[in-house]
Parts: structure tokens; sequence; C-alpha cells
């Protein structure tokens, strides 16, 4: 019977906070270089935008950090 995988839930943990970081930090600037703040008082049409780049970016970033989780666990 084969040795089930061993999980590394550090390396899981910090590359998934690294991921969704990432992602959310790229989501924010983008919005800031579109002219849009996330800080902006109120909900208008720009800070929600801006809001809802952060929320896509760091989605979008976590999915590529359990990407290349998936990747180095398959190389393995």
């Amino acid at each position: 019977m084969p040795e089930p995988k061993k999980i590394d839930f550090l390396a899981v943990g910090l590359s998934d906070a690294i991921g969704f970081l990432g992602g959310s930090l790229a989501g924010y600037w983008i919005g800031k270089l579109l002219g849009m703040d996330i800080f902006a008082p109120g909900y208008g049409v720009a800070s929600t935008v801006a809001i809802l780049l952060v929320g896509l970016g760091g989605g979008l970033g976590l999915q590529l950090a359990r990407r290349w989780q998936r990747s180095r666990s398959d190389n393995e």
C-alpha cells in the first residue's frame, strides 16, 4: 500500500498568502493607474470598481498560487 503524500502546511499557507496579497496589490495599483481610489469617501462607481479590482486580483493571485502548488506536487 503506497504511503500518502505529506503536506507541508506552512508552505501551502505561505504561498496562498503571497499569491492573494500579490494579486490584491496588483488590483490596487491597476485601479490607481486607472484613476480609481479604493479609499475614496462614499461608494461611488470608481471606488466600487476599485474594490472589485482588488477582490478579483486577490482571487486570481490565490488561484495562480494554487496552480503553482499543484504543478510542484505533480513533479515530485
